[in-house]
């Protein structure tokens, strides 16, 4: 994808304008010691800011914001930090690396996910090769089949992508792809249904689906199942320069929260840490939850920062998949604080 075809499909979702391709609008929106926050879903790379909420740590760090609203997919948070609707963006690298190829003022937060956290699920009734047989053969699999995704221009979108181009095919000509939006229980819906059969979605959704008997994890690339892609910045926050500068109290302290609530994940009560997940995703199964607890150490890193060995892979894999050109530079996009070498 060359630039002008990456402007055209960002202004097509609203991520950016003609006028302000070049450079964001920078500045504050919002009061001394307020953030306002929005997230892409209510997938596991949120979860820390769900139990900072939840304990205090955001006030008491000093910053409040109100509840982060949940824009559905990145194209809708670019375009809402673009807007000044928004000073902090939850989303995934993928927005944050195709932004950042007409953006030059992009800037990261936080590394929310340190994998590429977003499963191949199937239906009950998929027909193809097994989940235990070669990555090739599960890839093969997917041809002619409907898959849903949160919608275009997403992570959820870039990793059948990914897939297809590995398995020398196209995602746009060799399957159907179906955009769902981010909640939850429409994606089961439309995959226990027979609307579509396969999900290209994150984490905790693969889990609630074996859980409840609606699915299988097919291909994940978290588990290990795509060699190059076990270790992937993905989950991330970002914001750009201007404001990184002038509000750079509120997100130093948005950033103490972070870890704080990562130490609760790493080390903190195995109970409380339950109730809070059952909390935060309503409705998964007592089982489902003891299965992501461990998960949750995994991939969710202790610190802010990005090692460079993640962020590269993370460059490499959109590279791959033709959604982006070239490496923005982890120098220009990660903060010096934020370096992990």
């Amino acid at each position: 994808m060359n630039r002008r075809q990456l402007v055209k499909s960002l202004l097509a979702t609203g991520a950016v304008t003609l006028t302000g391709a070049g450079c964001a609008e920078s500045g504050a929106s919002t009061a001394v010691g307020k953030l306002a926050v929005g997230q892409v879903s209510t997938s596991i790379a949120f979860f820390p800011m769900f139990i900072a909420t939840k304990k205090g740590y955001f006030k008491e760090e000093g910053v409040t914001f109100g509840d982060p609203p949940i824009l559905g997919n990145g194209s809708k948070v670019a375009a809402a930090l673009k807007s000044g609707s928004i000073e902090l963006g939850g989303s995934v690298m993928t927005d944050v690396l195709k932004l950042s190829q007409i953006q030059s003022d992009i800037r990261l937060v936080a590394n929310l996910v340190d994998k590429y956290y977003i499963d191949i699920i199937t239906g009950t009734k998929f027909e193809g090769a097994a989940a235990n047989a070669p990555l090739e053969k599960r890839i093969a699999a997917l041809r002619g089949k409907k898959i849903g995704i949160t919608g275009p221009g997403s992570g959820t979108e870039a990793l059948v992508v990914y897939l297809f181009t590995k398995g020398g095919m196209d995602a746009k000509k060799d399957a159907e792809l179906v955009n769902l939006g981010s909640e939850p229980p429409a994606a089961l819906g439309a995959l226990k249904g027979g609307q579509v059969d396969a999900l290209s979605f994150a984490q905790p959704l693969a889990q609630q689906a074996e859980g409840t008997d609606v699915g299988t994890t097919y291909i994940s690339p978290a588990r290990g199942d795509i060699p190059g892609l076990v270790n992937a910045s993905h989950g991330v926050i970002f914001t750009t320069q201007g404001i990184l500068k002038d509000k750079a109290k509120e997100i130093a302290a948005f950033q103490r929260a972070l870890v704080r609530a990562r130490g609760d994940i790493h080390g903190g009560d195995s109970a409380e840490l339950k109730k809070l997940l059952a909390e935060y995703r309503s409705g998964m199964p007592d089982a489902t939850l003891d299965a992501l607890l461990p998960q949750l150490k995994d991939e969710i890193p202790a610190t802010n920062g990005f090692k460079r060995s993640s962020f590269d892979a993370a460059v490499e894999f959109h590279k791959f998949s033709g959604l982006i050109e070239k490496d923005p530079g982890y120098d220009r996009l990660v903060p010096a604080n934020l370096r992990e070498q």
